[in-house]
């Protein structure tokens, strides 16, 4: 491309959109890439403060910015994602279903260190829904080099930096421990949150058990729930480290091991996750928060959970920045600081 008066202009095909930008009124093209400027063209594009105007000339080595920016795209766009229209070197993605969102952070910082482009993304391992907006990619300049952006898909390589993965409806079992329950002193109110959580992921329960703080006894309602071909098992009480608060040992003698019994996370330090056999059922100690607070540890892991993702303790290591729950008059999560943040 090359730069020229716009009173010099007349016949020249433009290069990229001229946009015109009215506050309040618009903020659009007036002329798009590709349009052959007339005379009549040169009042308006002197109006949006046009005095040069960049006009195309042959270059191999370079590329358009709309064509660089499929190149980003196509980078980005992996499953269950849907694509915008390209528009002066900007695509936006959305999710095509609810679902996990997924970044190979890697990735996305190696094509940002680039420079000349961007790609500005939601946060990954977070809960969206269908239609939401998770991605934007621009390409900064009007023309780039077409090696560059050869680099870049050599970085990224066959597999798209981002996808969403939807849910897969568990059979889920809870198992309500804690003799105050046990023996009616009080009223189990701990099992209706987590049905009412498990439901908004199409989860049903098709278990319940309700046992004292015996470590025997609870073991034996998680066995007999995964005998009854539960996929997902979630114990509700004696979380603490108090003597007869028994669930963490009980999960860990059926699991024979935990990923985690702690997580950097307010509310929510007490949580437990362990797998259970060759299947990796997990297998959950929720402490007494996720009963009363609006959001906790439970509400940054049941959807990683709910799309078949088999966590790791690294993966709970680096919630503590974002981690505290400002517990917020009006909740807006997920779309908030808390969980977010530390990776």
């Amino acid at each position: 491309m090359k730069l020229m008066k716009t009173e010099e202009a007349v016949g020249q095909v433009l290069c990229h959109d001229i946009t015109q930008i009215i506050r309040g009124v618009t903020k659009d093209a007036v002329f798009r890439k590709g349009h052959i400027i007339a005379e009549e063209d040169i009042p308006v594009l002197l109006s949006v403060g046009k005095d040069h105007i960049y006009v195309w000339e042959n270059d191999e080595t370079m590329m358009h910015e709309n064509e660089a920016a499929e190149v980003l795209c196509a980078i980005c766009k992996g499953e269950n994602m849907s694509r915008g229209g390209v528009k002066e070197g900007k695509i936006e993605l959305t999710a095509e279903c609810d679902g996990v969102f997924k970044i190979d952070r890697e990735k996305l910082k190696a094509v940002n260190s680039f420079g000349q482009m961007m790609i500005a993304a939601r946060h990954a391992d977070f809960q969206v829904k269908k239609g939401d907006k998770l991605a934007g990619t621009r390409i900064i300049p009007l023309v780039i080099e077409k090696e560059k952006m050869e680099r870049v898909k050599a970085v990224c390589g066959d597999e798209p930096i981002m996808k969403v993965v939807p849910y897969k409806p568990h059979k889920a079992g809870i198992v309500t421990t804690g003799n105050e329950v046990f023996y009616g002193r009080i009223k189990d109110t701990f099992t209706p949150v987590v049905r009412e959580k498990l439901e908004y992921f199409g989860t049903k329960v098709i278990g319940h058990k309700i046992t004292n703080d015996d470590n025997e006894n609870i073991e034996k309602c998680i066995r007999e729930l995964l005998d009854e071909g539960c996929d997902m098992i979630l114990c509700t009480g004696g979380m603490s480290v108090d003597p007869d608060d028994r669930t963490p040992l009980a999960i860990r003698n059926v699991c024979g091991s935990v990923v985690t019994y702690g997580a950097p996370v307010l509310p929510g330090a007490m949580f437990l996750l362990a797998y259970y056999g060759e299947e990796k059922i997990p297998v959950m100690g929720l402490p007494g928060c996720v009963m009363y607070a609006k959001r906790t540890i439970f509400d940054l892991v049941l959807p990683r959970i709910m799309t078949g993702e088999i966590l790791e303790k690294g993966d709970f290591d680096v919630l503590g920045e974002g981690g505290l729950c400002l517990n917020c008059e009006v909740c807006v999560f997920p779309n908030c600081g808390f969980g977010k943040g530390g990776r």
